[in-house]
């Protein structure tokens, strides 16, 4: 354990539950509301893709930057890690709740449940057999290819920040999955199992409001409904009218940090005490943030703008595109930071700084693309020659940087089946140039099937959300039958999952880095300690008795 830490004199000393192990109920005090808050603000800043090794060397490189100067204003923990699987939804979902994915029900955006039945069913009388694809993705939306999500905004994109704060208003409920008992669609805040940060402030009369880049988040809300009264959701893969047809805010980098740049206005309008669009005084929100995006698509993208995306050949420093998404991030922490500044709420603001995921493989040479459709394709036809009559034996599978696989068949032979086949599959890929690159294994270096998944998980034999099968790539593995990507996230790589945690300025007594081995679960109770509430209202912090980071003033 590495551990450089400067602390500083703080009136009472640190308080033993710090860093320690919550317990199960909440504490008298608590229980009131507010007790010794020590911010009475957090602006929570999640930067998809960003490495805690593209921080360092930016903070190293930017000495007086803004990022810099967040770093120097309090505790950097260098070995933070995401959930697994390290996709947005469960990276998300973490950080607001505590939990890992098997105490919070989300496995992906993109998932599936053997206990609901598909979208459209009209009757639930057992006619429908149980089994359907849960996908909180932007098909979800009213109007997929708008960034307003189909609520009919005229002048576009311009217009977008009069966008509704209600984001379960821009979601189509004929997309989302049907709960057999109540016949009615599942909405994502109904899917999470556990409640959120954001209902436990309002529950003690704070304001809430956070950003994101789907109106399916308004999964965040928590099982109320209701944790986040302002919600702001441009939609990120709808079309940019700039673009071509068919060419959303990913596929060009220059366009991504113009679709950031709009969450960007509405925090800062929140910093100003209005709502996201600026229109309607407020009162500046006690928990409140943002999600970027373009650093991840400066990753992902081979090229943008004329410049090469992800990383030199080293597998360490920043690429020009990279580079510059990272100078893009920076100033606007300095705006916001200045923002703070100037209304007088410096002294009085915790800002959090960490990722949903990173983004693997940051090597360009170990870049493997794999076709998984082939793999699911041969899977099932193998299936089929051993099993006479029988149908596919993938009900659905998602493979980013990772196989997860949900079978129509759940006993233990069929998953030990399906891992023995992947275990042996071998073809032929394609690197980062776009040539012939050889695979074996089916780029996998270890499959947890059937019960080996469950206990991964940590969960037990009658769940129905966790995948039948998942396997952990060989490092630099990416599955795409196409060349448009260099990098994904997803799975278990640490180059997915080695992300920062940084807790600078109000409610913060120490300053340096601490290489202590933290998770991204721990910013939850962390973000409640800071407003003067009780962590262990977090149903996900009672279950997996997450710890509040390290270093804060009693």
């Amino acid at each position: 354990m590495s551990r450089t830490i400067t602390r500083l004199a703080v009136a009472g000393g640190v308080s033993a539950l710090l860093g320690g192990v919550l317990a199960a109920a909440p504490s008298q005090a608590a229980a009131h509301g507010r007790d010794h808050a020590s911010a009475k603000h957090v602006l929570l800043v999640s930067v998809d893709g960003l490495h805690q090794s593209d921080l360092a060397w930016y903070v190293k490189q930017h000495p007086d930057s803004a990022l810099a100067r967040l770093v120097r204003g309090g505790v950097d923990f260098s070995d933070a890690s995401t959930p697994v699987p390290s996709d947005s939804f469960p990276g998300m979902t973490a950080q607001v709740t505590g939990g890992n994915p098997g105490t919070t029900g989300v496995y992906y955006d993109d998932s599936y449940n053997h206990a609901l039945l598909p979208p459209g069913t009209t009757k639930c009388d057992g006619s429908v057999p149980l089994g359907t694809e849960v996908a909180y993705t932007e098909g979800d939306d009213l109007n997929q290819n708008s960034i307003d999500a189909g609520q009919g905004l005229a002048g576009l994109p311009g217009s977008i920040l009069n966008l509704t704060g209600q984001a379960r208003n821009l979601i189509d409920p004929k997309t989302l999955p049907v709960d057999p008992k109540t016949c009615k669609p599942v909405y994502p805040h109904q899917y999470l199992q556990v409640n959120t940060v954001f209902e436990v402030a309002r529950q003690a009369g704070l304001r809430t409001a956070w950003s994101d880049k789907h109106a399916a988040y308004e999964l965040l809300n928590g099982p109320s409904g209701t944790g986040i009264e302002d919600l702001f959701t441009p939609e990120i893969n709808s079309q940019d009218p700039a673009l071509p047809a068919g060419q959303d805010w990913t596929k060009d980098n220059a366009a991504t940090r113009q679709y950031d740049d709009y969450k960007v206005q509405a925090v800062l309008n929140e910093i100003d005490g209005y709502d996201h669009s600026g229109k309607t005084k407020v009162g500046v929100p006690a928990l409140f943030g943002l999600n970027f995006q373009s650093v991840s698509t400066a990753q992902k993208l081979p090229t943008s703008e004329g410049q090469g995306g992800g990383y030199l050949a080293d597998g360490r420093t920043p690429g020009p595109l990279l580079a510059g998404s990272l100078d893009f991030v920076n100033s606007e922490v300095g705006r916001f930071t200045a923002e703070l500044k100037a209304k007088g709420l410096q002294d009085s603001t915790a800002i959090v700084l960490s990722a949903k995921h990173g983004q693997s493989p940051k090597d360009p040479a170990a870049l493997t693309r794999i076709d998984d459709g082939k793999l699911i394709d041969g899977l099932n036809a193998a299936w089929k020659a051993a099993h006479p009559g029988a149908g596919d034996l993938v009900a659905m599978a998602t493979d980013d940087d990772a196989v997860m696989m949900w079978l129509n068949d759940r006993s233990q032979a069929a998953a030990d089946f399906a891992k023995r086949y992947l275990l042996s599959a071998s073809g032929t890929g394609t690197d980062i140039s776009g040539n012939p690159k050889a695979f074996t294994n089916g780029g996998l270096s270890k499959v947890y099937a059937g019960e080996e998944a469950r206990d991964y998980f940590h969960v037990g034999r009658g769940d129905q959300r966790v995948p039948d099968l998942f396997g952990i790539v060989q490092h630099g593995v990416v599955y795409t039958g196409g060349k448009g990507k260099i990098a994904e996230h997803g799975g278990a790589d640490a180059d997915d999952r080695n992300v920062p945690i940084v807790v600078s300025g109000a409610g913060v007594a120490e300053r340096g880095v601490n290489g202590a081995p933290v998770e991204t679960t721990q910013i939850a109770p962390t973000i409640l300690r800071l407003l003067g509430l009780d962590p262990a209202k977090l149903k996900a912090v009672r279950i997996e008795h997450t710890r509040v980071l390290p270093g804060l003033k009693d």
